[in-house]
């Protein structure tokens, strides 16, 4: 049996994704795949926060979040987002399944250190709710919200952690890291960008000190990392065509593939 692939939508693709991606997941899901979603929502969150005049903060790539804005986060990636997704892939032919991390603690995190707020550190990522949601034929759809060990609280979780969590916790074949470019990009000497076809945990780390990685990918990759870490064999960044997706998913050289080591050699 083939092993799970989990993808993660980034916020800023979502309104860019074409039908063709979705209907990629579902012919996917018709040959036998499991496929799991993991969304972000980053624009619509901002879009939300700026109509009740709340001001979008953020720390190294990762959003801080106040109580008020915990709210916003939560309504906007339970709701509307997470809906729009299930609604797109239903009307492509999948069958899907919009939960949260909430729901049956399958994010459990404990509150950050660091100055963001209601910002959650994943202390568990539990694979009761994919499992089963997967069981029954379907693709759980995962928005990045997590639930303290007694569940007291909620915390908001970077969709990039979160997907490499629960990548880690289903020992996931590949985790498909959907953005808005291409892969790694690495500065040419004519002035251009190159897409790194293939990279490892020690080459990221330098590609972060020199600051060829820099923002939003951070967050990715060390989820990427995190992810490695834990078992899953690979993690490719990429665009969101069906092309993308249907080349990664057949092993084809797409985006930026990241191994715990790569033989260059070869």
């Amino acid at each position: 049996m083939q092993g799970i692939i989990v993808i993660k939508c980034g916020g800023s693709t979502m309104d860019q994704l074409p039908d063709s991606f979705f209907q990629a997941i579902a012919r996917l899901q018709q040959e036998g795949r499991q496929i799991v979603i993991v969304h972000g929502g980053g624009p619509a969150i901002n879009n939300m926060l700026d109509r009740v005049q709340i001001v979008p903060q953020f720390v190294d790539g990762l959003r801080v979040t106040c109580e008020d804005t915990l709210r916003v986060v939560e309504m906007v990636l339970c709701g509307s987002i997470n809906k729009v997704l299930v609604r797109r892939l239903t009307q492509a032919g999948a069958k899907a399944w919009g939960v949260s991390g909430i729901d049956g603690q399958t994010l459990i995190a404990q509150k950050t250190a660091k100055p963001l707020g209601w910002v959650g550190e994943i202390t568990k990522a539990d694979t009761t709710i994919p499992q089963t949601i997967l069981a029954q034929g379907y693709v759980p759809v995962i928005a990045p919200l997590s639930v303290s060990e007694d569940g007291a609280d909620t915390y908001n979780i970077n969709a990039d952690v979160a997907a490499g969590a629960i990548a880690a916790a289903l020992a996931a074949e590949k985790l498909i890291m959907v953005t808005d470019v291409p892969g790694i990009l690495r500065p040419q000497a004519d002035g251009t960008k190159a897409v790194v076809a293939q990279t490892s945990a020690a080459e990221i780390q330098d590609m972060i000190q020199s600051g060829i990685i820099s923002g939003g990918m951070i967050p990715k990759v060390q989820a990427a990392l995190d992810a490695l870490g834990e078992g899953v064999d690979q993690v490719v960044i990429c665009r969101g065509t069906a092309e993308d997706l249907l080349g990664v998913c057949a092993g084809e050289a797409v985006g930026t593939t990241v191994r715990m080591n790569v033989n260059h050699a070869n």
